[in-house]
């Protein structure tokens, strides 16, 4: 495997364990809680989701980018 590709499969690997956790809990949430708290909790969970997701979709293009060591620009 490509050296840039098994730095990609460990951000990937854990953006998708955690979307799932977070969709879990979500529908947990969902099912448990009523009335407006149900909106007000189960809005974080998901809004946790797409910003992880929007991370690990940076990180993968700074992988390709060849910028894999964000600190050694500090």
């Amino acid at each position: 495997m490509d050296n840039k590709k098994k730095k990609m499969v460990a951000p990937i690997i854990i953006t998708i364990l955690f979307v799932l956790y977070l969709v879990i809990y979500f529908a947990v949430i969902i099912n448990t809680v009523s009335g407006i708290m149900k909106i007000l909790l189960g809005v974080v969970p998901l809004a946790l989701a797409a910003v992880m997701i929007y991370v690990c979709i940076q990180r993968i293009n700074e992988i390709k980018g060849g910028d894999e060591d964000d600190l050694s620009k500090y």
